[in-house]
């Protein structure tokens, strides 16, 4: 009776174990972009895959780019779609362990609003 009692016991810790384990890493996010921050102090914006496994992939990839006006001393910063790059890198993977956060990018923000137009002048690009 008592060895019945200890399966049972141990079966309902592991199955609630699993329970448990089976929701964790797992990330929902309900907007198209996320912006990944890493550990180093970048920021990518990109559409995440894979967030909660070891080495997420970030697809349509864009950074944010800082720069003085050396005249007025004024900072701007320019969205800049990765792929610009000597390798034209169209995606990254990146390690999970350098993952400081992670949010979601709504369409109706500044960032949002900017992809929006960088991806209509791609298309438009693309069509001449």
């Amino acid at each position: 009776m008592r060895k019945n009692i200890s399966a049972r016991v141990l079966i309902v810790s592991i199955l609630v174990i699993l329970a448990v384990l089976s929701g964790c890493g797992k990330m929902d996010f309900k907007s198209e972009y996320q912006v990944v921050f890493l550990t180093n102090g970048q920021a990518f914006i990109g559409k995440l895959e894979g967030a909660g496994s070891e080495y997420p992939l970030l697809r349509d990839v864009y950074y944010i780019q800082s720069g003085v006006d050396q005249g007025t001393k004024q900072v701007t910063n320019v969205l800049v779609k990765r792929g610009k790059e000597l390798h034209g890198p169209d995606f990254m993977y990146i390690n999970a362990r350098n993952i400081l956060m992670i949010e979601p990018v709504s369409a109706e923000s500044q960032v949002g609003k900017l992809i929006k137009e960088a991806k209509a002048q791609e298309t438009k690009a693309q069509s001449k």
